[in-house]
């Protein structure tokens, strides 16, 4: 499915060094989404955008402990994507470009719950200057037995991942 995403949405622009990326884990967060759309243009790797409400959404918690914070996943992330944390915390104030940025993305995608993740491209268009998102899919909490959540998660992400574009 292709998405037009205008100019006027990605005035996301330079977000703080300070808040651009976050190790967890091992794994690096970034959350400026300029700046990972020029790692997702280098690299080939799809956006993995995390949608999450950090100080609040229980679930979210749990898919971070049962998921992203294991070592199956975090190799298939290394590997595959580049990781996005949209955060909508009720209780700490992101800078405003940060909230701007998230809260765009939020209804561009049209995310009504949390957590939810979308795997998706930015590509430049370079005869308008103009941004393209070519979105593969999304995710939320697996279904799944209890213990067995990543690899139902990755399982999932890996259907995701065939709708990719061919180079």
């Amino acid at each position: 499915m292709k998405l037009r995403l205008i100019l006027a949405i990605i005035t996301l622009s330079v977000v703080t060094a300070t808040h651009a990326q976050e190790v967890k884990n091992g794994l690096t967060w970034y959350t400026d989404v300029m700046q990972v759309q020029q790692l997702s243009e280098k690299t080939k790797k799809p956006v993995f955008a995390f949608f999450t409400g950090s100080d609040w959404c229980g679930w979210c918690h749990k898919l971070q402990a049962a998921v992203f914070n294991k070592a199956g996943f975090k190799d298939w992330a290394k590997k595959n994507v580049i990781l996005l944390e949209l955060d909508y915390p009720r209780n700490k104030q992101l800078p405003d470009k940060l909230a701007k940025q998230n809260a765009e993305l939020q209804q561009f995608f049209q995310v009504q719950g949390y957590p939810t993740v979308w795997m998706f491209y930015i590509v430049k268009d370079k005869a308008s200057g103009k941004f393209n998102i070519s979105a593969l899919g999304s995710l939320g909490y697996p279904r799944a037995e209890q213990g067995k959540e990543a690899e139902a998660f990755l399982a999932n992400a890996n259907e995701i991942l065939k709708n990719k574009p061919k180079s």
